[in-house]
């Protein structure tokens, strides 16, 4: 396979080991990259508040896409270069709409931090770092621009409360899964992974037929799909193995540098 001009990746469960880490040998692979003249670019549906401890792999631009998108963050400055969120109107159209499911609560990624309702829960994931700037209170009194918008129920099962998440809000806004366990995670419409890739590649004057992706969830589709070569690590969601070109080992065995290596070292790697 020919060399790409750029490789993106999504973060959880696909360049970070199970802790939520990224081990010596990926980042090691990683900025081989870089000596190689391989442009890098990560993509996630984590907030901004959550990847500034990984600007040692973010290159010297430090830039990461984050919420699926809608911001671009430099995380060497920690600024925001893009929002591209929700606005505060939409926002409360949607909150209204949405409040007609039993037992939901909502929170929300800000530029400047994390805005939740007292009903919705604290505390962070496992391998996550601590919240950061939090604020409490009910979502109606945000105004400005949301890069997403979060829910759950405790009242319905998954499967239903995600279905109707999906049909309450319909083209207004994009609903997308980044894990499992029900959580709604709602951004702006059109807004994806693959949009703010493209136009990243675009200002470097890379075509995505130069593009290695790698992901895991459905979240990831998207891009995998738009990048000319895209690869889904082993066990990733059913869903994305079967849109993926190729795939590479877990990330619980740094599956997305030793397919890297492979390319570094002119071998075939996994299919």
């Amino acid at each position: 396979m020919p060399r790409p001009r750029l490789v993106a990746s999504d973060l959880d469960g696909t360049l970070l080991d199970t802790s939520g880490v990224i081990t010596e040998r990926t980042a090691r692979t990683w900025h081989r990259l870089w000596d190689e003249g391989i442009a890098t670019v990560l993509v996630t549906a984590r907030p901004p508040r959550w990847v500034d401890h990984l600007a040692q792999i973010t290159g010297d631009h430090g830039v990461v896409i984050c919420a699926n998108g809608a911001f671009v963050y430099d995380a060497a400055h920690q600024r925001i270069r893009e929002n591209h969120g929700l606005a505060p109107e939409l926002l409360h159209e949607l909150l209204a709409d949405l409040r007609t499911i039993d037992g939901i609560a909502f929170s929300a990624e800000l530029a400047g931090g994390f805005h939740r309702e007292a009903a919705y829960p604290g505390g962070t994931p496992d391998g996550m770092p601590e919240i950061g700037h939090e604020s409490v209170g009910p979502l109606e009194a945000i105004e400005e621009p949301v890069g997403k918008l979060l829910a759950v129920s405790e009242a319905l099962e998954p499967r239903r409360f995600l279905a109707a998440v999906t049909e309450i809000i319909g083209d207004r806004a994009l609903l997308s899964t980044s894990c499992e366990g029900g959580l709604a995670e709602i951004g702006p419409a059109g807004v994806t992974k693959a949009r703010a890739l493209a136009s990243w590649s675009e200002g470097l004057g890379i075509a995505g037929a130069d593009v290695w992706a790698f992901g895991d969830m459905p979240n990831d589709i998207p891009m995998l799909t738009w990048a000319g070569t895209g690869w889904a690590v082993a066990g990733a969601h059913p869903d994305v193995l079967a849109v993926a070109d190729r795939t590479c080992g877990p990330n619980s065995a740094d599956g997305v540098a030793a397919a890297l290596e492979d390319m570094l070292a002119g071998r075939e790697g996994e299919r």
